[in-house]
C-alpha cells in the first residue's frame, strides 16, 4: 500500500492561503481531566484521520545536553512496554502509514495520517508510544552513533546549517541559540537516564494537546480518548513553559564567518531580530516580505539573480518562534563574487527604508498572497498540524479566518510604517561560510569579525 504523504513543517502554510475562499471548519475543543488539551474536528469528504501531538520538550529545554529534545522525541517510538520498535514500524508500514516524532525549538510533536478502517488498530500504538516508552538502551546507542556522523555530514553542505550559526550570532546565549539537531558532544553524552528524565520533566498531559481530524464521530472519538489517554498522568517535575528573552537591539554590525577550506562559494545570511509566531501584524508583514524575497520575481531574487547573475536564489524570511525570532536575507554565490552579492543584497534591502513600498507593488504582492492558497492545507493532516499550532502559540480562529480581510486593509501608509517597526535597518547582522582565506578582507567591511572553523564541534 502507498505510503500517505502528510505536511511536517508549520511556518508558511499561515501566510499563503485566500480567507475568503477558506475558514477554519467547526471543532470542538476542551480539556481532559488529567489536562490534556484536545481538538476534535469533523472531516468526512475522505475516510482518513490525520492525528497531531504535541508537548512540552522543544529544544529551547536541551540545557547542558545539546540535541537532547531532538533524541528524545525521535526515541519515543525505539520500543514501549507492549511493542519492540521493530513491531511499531511494521505495524505503520503494514497499514500504509508512518508515525513520525520530532522536535522543534519551542516544542515537540508526533502526526501520523491513518484510513479510518484502521484507526482501532494503530489507537493504542499511538498510545503506547506517548504514554510508555521504554527508551532501550541498545538502540540509543546505535542511534547516537548514526546521528553524530550525520552532524558531521551536515557540515558538508553550508546550507544545511547556517541557520544554526546565525541563531548563535543572534541569541548568543539564549535558549533560541540550542541547534535543534545538537553538537557531536551534545549527542555522545545522551544515554538512557538522561532520556527519561527529560522525558519525565517534559512530556505530560498539562503541557500537551492532541488533535484529531477526520472522518469519525466526535462523541465515538471521546470514548477512545478517555479509554487511552485518561490514565495519562505527569511522572516528575515538570519544566517551566515560559523563558524571559532579552530582545535588544544590536549596538553594532557584526560579521560570523565561518571557514570551510575546501569552499568554492560563500553561503549568507544578513539579518537581525524578528517577530513572534503570536504577532498581530504577521499576515501583513508577510505580505511586505514577499516583496522583498518571499516570491520568485521578489527584489533580491530580481536583483541578484536575474538581473546580476550572482546566484540561483535569493530570498528572506521571517523565522518566528514563541518568544523571539528572526529576520535575514539568505543566498550564496561563487567566492569571487561574494562582495559583489553582499552589497546588491543589502542595496536591494536598504530600497525598503529608502523608498519604501508603492501601490501598484503592493497590490501585486497582496493579490499573490491571497491567490497562494495551498491546496493541501484544506487536507486532515494541515487542519490538525494547525489546531496543535493553535495550543502552543497562543493563536485564534482570526488567523486563518480574517486572513483576507488583514491583507485588504494594508496600504501604502501601514506598509511603510510595518517596515519601519519590523524590518532590522541598523547594525545588520552577517553570518558567511566560505573560504576565509579569501573573503575576510570583505567581511571585515560589513562589521566586528568573529570567526570559526566548521569543523569545530556545535556552532
Amino acid at each position: 500500500m502507498k505510503k500517505i504523504k502528510f505536511i511536517l513543517t508549520l511556518v508558511t502554510i499561515l501566510s499563503s492561503f485566500t480567507a475568503g475562499q477558506f475558514r477554519l471548519p467547526d471543532y470542538e475543543i476542551f480539556k481532559m481531566k488529567n489536562g490534556l488539551t484536545v481538538y476534535l474536528m469533523e472531516k468526512k469528504d475522505v475516510p482518513l484521520i490525520s492525528i497531531s501531538m504535541v508537548f512540552g520538550g522543544g529544544a529551547v529545554k536541551d540545557g547542558k545536553i545539546s540535541g537532547l529534545a531532538s533524541f528524545t522525541a525521535e526515541a519515543l517510538k525505539f520500543g514501549t512496554a507492549a511493542y519492540s520498535k521493530t513491531q511499531i514500524d511494521s505495524l505503520f508500514n503494514f497499514y500504509g502509514s508512518d508515525l513520525n516524532t520530532y522536535a522543534t525549538l519551542d516544542y515537540s510533536g508526533l502526526t501520523t495520517q491513518l484510513m479510518k478502517e484502521n484507526f482501532s488498530k494503530l489507537f493504542p500504538v499511538i498510545k503506547e508510544v506517548v504514554l510508555n516508552p521504554t527508551f532501550p538502551a541498545d538502540e540509543i546507542e546505535k542511534r547516537k552513533q548514526r546521528w553524530i556522523a550525520e552532524l558531521e555530514q551536515a557540515k558538508e553542505s553550508p546550507r544545511a546549517v547556517i541557520q544554526s550559526y546565525f541563531n548563535k550570532l543572534i541569541f548568543g546565549n539564549e535558549v533560541y541559540a540550542n541547534p535543534l539537531n545538537g553538537t557531536k558532544a551534545g549527542v555522545a553524552a545522551i544515554n538512557q537516564k538522561i532520556i527519561k528524565e527529560f522525558y519525565q520533566m517534559n512530556y505530560s498531559p498539562e503541557s500537551s494537546a492532541i488533535s484529531i481530524v477526520g472522518d469519525f464521530n466526535t462523541s465515538s472519538m471521546k470514548s477512545e480518548l478517555e479509554k487511552y489517554f485518561n490514565q495519562w498522568r505527569s511522572s516528575g517535575p515538570q519544566t517551566s513553559e515560559d523563558f524571559t528573552i532579552i530582545q535588544k537591539p544590536f549596538d553594532k554590525a557584526r560579521v560570523y564567518l565561518i571557514n570551510k577550506e575546501n569552499a568554492f562559494e560563500t553561503t549568507f545570511l544578513i539579518g537581525g531580530l524578528g517577530i513572534t509566531m503570536s504577532n498581530e501584524d504577521q499576515v501583513q508583514i508577510d505580505v511586505i516580505n514577499t516583496i522583498l524575497g518571499g516570491r520568485f520575481t521578489s527584489w533580491l531574487n530580481d536583483e541578484l539573480r536575474v538581473n546580476a547573475g550572482l546566484t540561483y536564489g535569493a530570498r528572506s524570511r521571517f523565522a518566528s518562534y514563541r518568544f523571539a525570532g528572526t529576520f535575514y536575507i539568505s543566498s550564496f554565490t561563487a567566492t569571487k563574487n561574494t562582495e559583489a552579492a553582499l552589497d546588491l543584497a543589502v542595496k536591494t534591502y536598504n530600497r525598503l527604508f529608502e523608498k519604501g513600498i508603492d501601490d501598484a507593488t503592493l497590490r501585486s504582492a497582496k493579490n499573490y498572497v491571497k491567490g497562494q492558497f495551498p491546496p493541501d492545507y484544506e487536507t486532515s493532516s494541515a487542519l490538525a498540524r494547525f489546531l496543535t499550532q493553535k495550543f502552543i502559540y497562543g493563536l485564534d480562529d482570526s488567523y486563518i479566518n480574517e486572513f483576507e480581510k488583514k491583507v485588504d486593509q494594508l496600504d501604502v501608509s501601514k506598509a511603510n510604517e510595518i517596515i519601519n517597526k519590523y524590518f532590522p535597518k541598523e547594525n545588520l547582522q552577517f553570518t558567511l561560510i566560505g573560504k576565509s582565506d579569501e573573503i575576510r578582507k570583505i567581511a571585515q567591511k560589513y562589521g566586528e569579525l568573529i570567526e570559526r572553523n566548521i569543523d569545530d564541534d556545535g556552532f
